[in-house]
């Protein structure tokens, strides 16, 4: 049965009624919700919220590296710290350095620009961090609903955005509603503000209808690709920071990592590859697996028996799309009845690699916008004073300066290295000159033939693993009864066109092995298999995906990883 079918048969929906509903309980939502509540509670007012989490709880999806600057949390919460919040590690020590295969160079700290300064920042687990914000937006009376993904926008007759709709839940692989079914709920809200992270899904259609994007540089993205691990206590180095650049990644192709000292004796290490790659052979797991093998990286991993080290151990894994492009490629944040937030509009920083305080700033502005226009009286038009709150707040001032950044490695890693280092060090972010993109990153791969296959090195186990053993410590899980949540446009594309002309990119880009080409039948001819329960929900199929045949939709509620101390 069709969607409008089940709703003939089963409908109407259940609906609740809210001043705001909020989609998304990372960072950016949760900050929207609280900010709400301490307004209505500054001027002995009513305003309710409702959250609605995707994820079995808050935190269960968020994956990040992270640092955090903690600026618009000091804002948001000033009492943080006697509130609990999980800020247990300030860094100590920053370190770049340029790798070749075998060697790297370390860059003198005093040559550091601003952007990779991290003193005054917490190295953190940010799902735990969302844990903790979701239990101050409850404290405020914000009402959170886990497991229940938005899957549907919904319009007034005006075409203004009236709220949302949950997932039907119990319907089989076939379409057809099992003995389980459960209708799906309409939310509806006077604003609704989507705070979905990166690549939302609802996000997406609302900047598509709204031609949001228009006159803006395409969004860039990038792939980061995670694991924690535990080390020795002789290796951990509480609250250092390495970034790295270079080797194992070819000078054309965009990409750095890093390696953070938490606390108790855990290490982060995490690559992320820009999706804008061109070579289709490439693989961003693979990469990050090569990365771990260079002498500056496994020093920390491998044990040393001669000298009582023992082996560290890999604890997590995970992976998540990351917005990229900045201030040039930021969308209008406003459409009538609602707004983007955080990540589902791309307010990080590429050139700091961070992005939760700009999600928690986002959040924040938007609730004051949502509440003055609640206090007058009005309802699903434009919040217009959140677009122009932003231009006038720090948020802007630090993305303005770092608007070239991303742009730069259209040139190469050297160019991009020098300029960046022009731009951010000596000129401190004062640019007088603006770089702009032209294409997304779905356009950048080449043909197969134009490229040279990579051969990656085969897992040991110890310090390299394949991506199924990866995707088992993500504890992964999806309902294995439900539709696909991964859907194609055309069945015939990802073999006609992606297998034929790419090579098959989406066996590669997936972190999670998700995508595979099988046998089908006699004379060597292949089908593309989707393995669903493995997605650990990066959205990268549907960024990368050549054709754009891919589209991501919402499984059940509850579904995907479940990440412990991501």
């Amino acid at each position: 049965m069709t969607h409008d079918e089940i709703l003939a048969q089963f409908g109407p929906r259940e609906a609740m009624e809210y001043d705001v509903v909020v989609v998304g309980g990372g960072p950016a939502g949760l900050s929207t919700a609280i900010r709400l509540k301490q307004l209505a509670a500054k001027n002995n007012t009513e305003v309710s919220v409702v959250v609605l989490e995707k994820g079995s709880e808050p935190g269960a999806h968020i994956l990040s590296g992270a640092i955090m600057d903690p600026r618009a949390l000091n804002e948001l919460l000033p009492d943080w710290a006697e509130l609990g919040a999980p800020l247990n590690q300030p860094v100590t020590d920053d370190a770049m350095v340029f790798l070749s295969e075998k060697t790297g160079y370390r860059t003198p700290n005093f040559f550091l620009p601003d952007c990779f300064q991290n003193h005054g920042n917490y190295i953190i687990s940010l799902g735990n961090f969302t844990k903790w914000l979701a239990q101050q937006a409850e404290n405020l009376g914000v009402e959170i609903f886990p497991g229940f993904p938005a899957a549907e926008v919904l319009y007034n007759d005006d075409g203004s955005v009236r709220g949302v709709a949950t997932g039907n839940m119990g319907v089989g692989k076939d379409g057809e509603p099992t003995e389980n079914f459960q209708l799906g709920m309409e939310l509806h809200g006077k604003y609704t503000i989507f705070a979905e992270g990166a690549r939302g899904h609802l996000g997406r259609q609302l900047i598509s209808k709204f031609k949001l994007d228009a006159g803006k540089d395409p969004q860039a993205y990038g792939l980061g690709v995670k694991e924690v691990w535990e080390i020795d206590p002789k290796r951990h180095q509480p609250g250092f920071v390495l970034h790295t650049a270079g080797w194992p990644m070819k000078s054309d192709t965009y990409g750095g990592a890093f390696l953070y000292h938490m606390e108790d004796n855990k290490v982060t290490l995490g690559f992320i590859t820009g999706l804008d790659y061109s070579n289709p052979y490439l693989s961003p797991f693979e990469e990050m697996q090569r990365w771990k093998t260079h002498p500056n990286i496994r020093w920390y991993l491998e044990g040393d028996e001669a000298h009582g080290i023992k082996p560290a151990k890999r604890i997590g894994y995970g992976a998540r799309a990351i917005t990229a492009g900045g201030l040039m490629s930021l969308p209008k944040t406003v459409f009538p009845g609602g707004a983007l937030v955080g990540c589902d509009a791309g307010y990080l920083n590429v050139s700091r690699i961070k992005g939760s305080h700009a999600a928690i700033k986002s959040g924040m502005l938007a609730a004051e916008s949502a509440y003055a226009a609640l206090q007058s009286g009005r309802q699903h038009d434009e919040l217009a004073t959140y677009p122009a709150a932003f231009e006038r707040s720090w948020l802007y001032k630090e993305l303005y300066k770092a608007r070239n950044f991303k742009s730069w490695f259209k040139k190469g890693l050297a160019v991009a290295t020098l300029m960046n280092g022009v731009e951010q060090f000596l000129l401190k972010g004062h640019v007088p000159w603006t770089l702009h993109r032209d294409k997304p990153d779905h356009l950048a791969l080449k043909p197969a033939s134009e490229c040279e296959p990579i051969v990656y090195p085969k897992p040991d186990g110890k310090l390299t693993f394949d991506r199924l053993s990866s995707v088992f410590i993500s504890n992964t899980n999806h309902e294995e009864h439900q539709p696909a949540h991964l859907t194609l446009k055309d069945a015939s594309v990802p073999v006609n066109v992606n297998l034929a002309k790419f090579a098959g990119p989406e066996s590669r880009y997936c972190p999670a092995g998700v995508y595979e080409f099988v046998p089908d039948g006699d004379a060597g001819k292949q089908r593309l298999q989707i393995n669903a329960q493995n997605c650990v929900h990066c959205k990268t199929c549907d960024i990368k995906d050549p054709t754009q045949n891919i589209v991501w939709v919402t499984p059940e509620g509850g579904g995907g990883p479940n990440y412990v101390g991501m």
